[in-house]
């Protein structure tokens, strides 16, 4: 088996048991400073959630799908309930509380860390594991193994036998992708899955992939821009970076009731329906025929063609 490096992360006790009730399909991680980037594993790795002591407990984990700094508002609409709060007043007053703690101000809207991990579960604590031999109680955030590490491997050993148990793991797999590393030939010979992702790491995927700039205008005001789909996920459109464009929200309606569309070379075409419906939309008639302003480096990411295809046959309105 190929050696993987995994994430064990100290995790506030409320964030865990709230969540634990709500079994999401994907969580953030918050980290309430905002100022250290998250490099220590690879994209969809393991991230085991350790309770504070004198909880000394494996609880739970994910898969690690990105790291990115926030306002805390964004953080909120991306993921909701899903950053272990009720309510927004509750996340704000709870992150503004470690905040004050270390000095940090506590006003305005402050960018924070999100750490976003997909396919969450959740440990009864009757199969809770006890922490590695050689984990230090002075650790503050987490500590990393792997498996070809004693340690390590013994941890992930008993991580696999309780989601065998019941296969959270495989539930919200998509089985024609791969994942970088092994999650356990348990599975099945060469059998790897990458975890399915949610809403909010779609949004905040591609807010990243677009360099945080509408693709039509090239606007940077984050509270503006929304996270569309090219194939509405009702359609079965995927939550992918390729099946979304990063608009400006007035642009992400129009793309939306099929009065703007984009074409396979990427260029962006109006409805005429727009001028005769509401005898208006000249800023939008001036943007017709243009190509994107922004579009993500990777050709992994760029807007996939199959999905821009369908949009013009079955939402566009010539």
């Amino acid at each position: 088996m190929i050696p993987m490096r995994f994430w064990v992360g100290v995790t506030d006790n409320k964030w865990f048991q709230y969540l634990a009730q709500l079994k999401p399909d994907e969580v953030n991680f918050w980290q309430p400073g905002g100022r250290t980037s998250f490099k220590a594993v690879e994209q969809y790795a393991p991230f085991l959630f350790k309770l504070h002591s004198p909880y000394n407990y494996i609880v739970g984990g994910g898969f690690f799908v990105r790291h990115s700094f926030l306002p805390l508002s964004l953080a909120w609409d991306s993921f909701q309930q899903k950053n272990g709060a009720p309510d927004y007043l509750t996340f704000r007053t709870e992150i503004m509380k470690y905040r004050e703690r270390s000095g940090k101000e506590s006003g305005g809207d402050p960018i924070i860390g999100c750490i976003i991990l997909t396919s969450p579960f959740f440990f009864p604590k009757e199969k809770w594991i006890p922490v590695p031999r050689n984990w230090s109680p002075n650790i503050v955030q987490g500590k990393t193994y792997s498996t070809d590490e004693p340690e390590g491997a013994r941890l992930w050993n008993e991580v696999l036998a309780r989601l065998e148990e019941t296969p959270i793991l495989m539930r919200d797999a998509e089985p024609e992708y791969t994942a970088p590393e092994p999650l356990g030939e348990r599975y099945g010979s060469d059998q790897l899955i990458r975890p399915r992702l949610g809403q909010g790491a779609f949004r905040v995927l591609v807010t990243e992939a677009y360099s945080r700039r509408c693709a039509v205008t090239g606007e940077k005001t984050l509270p503006v821009l929304d996270a569309s789909h090219i194939m509405p996920y009702a359609e079965g459109g995927p939550h992918a970076v390729n099946n979304g464009l990063l608009l400006r929200k007035d642009l992400h309606t129009l793309f939306d009731r099929g009065y703007m569309t984009i074409t396979e070379d990427y260029r962006i075409e109006v409805s005429r329906k727009i001028k005769e419906l509401y005898n208006n939309g000249r800023e939008y008639y001036q943007m017709h025929g243009k190509r994107l302003v922004v579009l993500p480096s990777s050709k992994l990411e760029l807007p996939s063609r199959e999905y821009i295809k369908w949009h013009n046959e079955n939402v566009y309105v010539s």
